[in-house]
């Protein structure tokens, strides 16, 4: 064995980017040979995240402008149906083709949409029904680009580099979700330069790039540990990850339900979802009885493409202002949150939150104070909960991180969406519930999250001891 060319070798692949290592050391701990990987997955996430907030404004410009907010939450429940039969389709495709080609060719699918969105737009299709279909497809698109990254992501690190690098890789996705959003709230006002379905062409453009980016990390990783030849230090990187072969056999639903811990996590993201849809059909009706009272008051005309570009600038302000707090949060509490608290204890923070926000809501459900503890929900939920789903996957399995956080990431996600239909089309049909007594269910539900997570940190805290025993 040529040991000084091993070694020479080593130091080449640990050489660090001087700026990229030192504007990562402001907000982590970063090891030799992890800067240049960090900052590809950071600026991955961050054109994510961009794409998504260029694009959901146009989705609550293009439903409410036909549609009412209990019209909109019923979608939900054809958004689960969709999502069973895709998580099957999902998890054979896995089985057969290697981690960085599905992540392509699923993002290339959903590139191919957004152009033939932009047709149907352009070529003048119904507002009432192209409104359906795009935030059906969207509501898809956002649980399962993310959710795949954040799957590639758990594959690379091991649990102690995921807890030291994921609040700086979810903080590209909070900058870019705050950046997209103000971009959008520029490019879509009266005098801007673009239209509601020229957007998409624009984040069609950036996903792209985002596959780009991820067949460049894999392709590092890869080399990167193979390039490590002593066997003390193979033995410090799991083999799994210069794995480039496709995943075990064995379905998504299959490998939740086998897990106590899984299955717990399913729920805890089920209530979440809950609460938090709840409260976005909240935000629509005042969102919506917003526009009407425009109307009435003669800020702006009565027409659909007035209605549609003042609830797309209402719903772009909003994002932004919670982007803002999320990008702070995320930036300044959660890497110190992670430390003071671990990761058990930070799964708590946004259900006491919620908790407090719509016991609010149920004294009164004003526009300002809906806006504002949707900002505080949202904000943290973007943040610092979103940092705590990803990494309670470190300590499982390569098929779990992919098969089973795919369905738990979307199907059990739109369940809680499912059951937030459900209560509203019963609550507003048979007991004309107002929007204080929605907060009231949701002051409920969140208790319930609260035990969910403690028995959640239970289970985690009994698997991690377990892992660590093997090592």
């Amino acid at each position: 064995m040529n040991t000084r060319g091993d070694q020479n070798m080593r130091m080449s692949s640990d050489k660090q980017p001087g700026i990229i290592y030192k504007f990562l050391r402001l907000f982590t701990v970063v090891h030799p040979g992890e800067a240049l990987t960090v900052f590809l997955l950071f600026l991955n996430i961050f054109l994510i995240g961009g794409a998504y907030s260029i694009l959901k404004p146009v989705r609550s410009g293009l439903i409410l402008t036909k549609h009412s907010a209990e019209e909109e939450s019923y979608l939900y429940a054809v958004v689960a149906v969709l999502l069973v039969f895709i998580i099957k389709i999902f998890s054979f495709l896995s089985s057969k083709i290697p981690r960085q080609k599905l992540i392509a060719n699923v993002t290339l699918f959903f590139v191919s949409n957004l152009v033939l969105f932009y047709i149907l737009g352009e070529a003048g299709t119904s507002l009432s029904i192209l409104g359906i279909v795009f935030w059906v497809w969207l509501s898809i698109f956002n649980v399962f680009i993310i959710a795949q990254f954040w799957a590639f992501s758990n594959d690379i690190y091991t649990e102690e580099a995921g807890k030291r690098l994921f609040p700086i890789v979810m903080f590209g996705q909070n900058m870019g979700m705050y950046l997209g959003a103000q971009s959008t709230s520029l490019l879509v006002k009266p005098d801007g330069p673009l239209k509601p379905f020229q957007l998409m062409l624009l984040a069609g453009i950036i996903l792209l790039v985002c596959i780009a980016l991820t067949v460049i990390v894999h392709r590092r990783e890869v080399k990167r540990i193979k390039g490590r030849t002593t066997e003390q230090e193979l033995e410090k990187v799991p083999s799994k990850k210069v794995k480039e072969e496709p995943l075990k056999k064995g379905g998504g639903f299959r490998i939740v339900f086998k897990s106590r811990y899984l299955i717990l996590i399913a729920f805890v993201i089920l209530t979440l979802n809950y609460v938090n849809t709840t409260g976005q059909y909240m935000k629509s009706d005042v969102w919506k009885q917003a526009a009407n009272q425009a109307v009435e008051t003669g800020k702006i005309e009565d027409t659909d493409a007035a209605r549609l570009q003042y609830i797309t600038k209402t719903e772009s302000d909003f994002n932004s202002l919670v982007n803002l707090f999320t990008w702070l949060i995320q930036l300044f509490l959660v890497s110190r949150i992670f430390k003071w608290f671990g990761v058990r204890g930070a799964m708590l923070f946004l259900p006491f939150i919620a908790f407090g926000g719509y016991f609010f809501i149920g004294l009164g459900a004003t526009f300002a104070i809906v806006k504002w503890v949707k900002v505080a929900e949202n904000s943290t939920d973007y943040s610092l909960m979103n940092t705590v789903k990803q990494a309670l996957f470190l300590i499982t399995s390569r098929e779990a991180k992919y098969k089973a956080k795919a369905a738990i990431d979307t199907f059990f996600v739109r369940a809680g969406d499912v059951l937030v239909a459900l209560s509203i089309f019963i609550g507003t049909t048979y007991f004309s519930l107002s929007l204080e007594n929605f907060a009231a269910i949701n002051v409920v539900v969140a208790v319930m999250w609260i035990i969910l997570s403690f028995l959640t940190m239970r289970e985690h805290k009994r698997l991690s001891a377990k892992q660590s025993k093997n090592i």
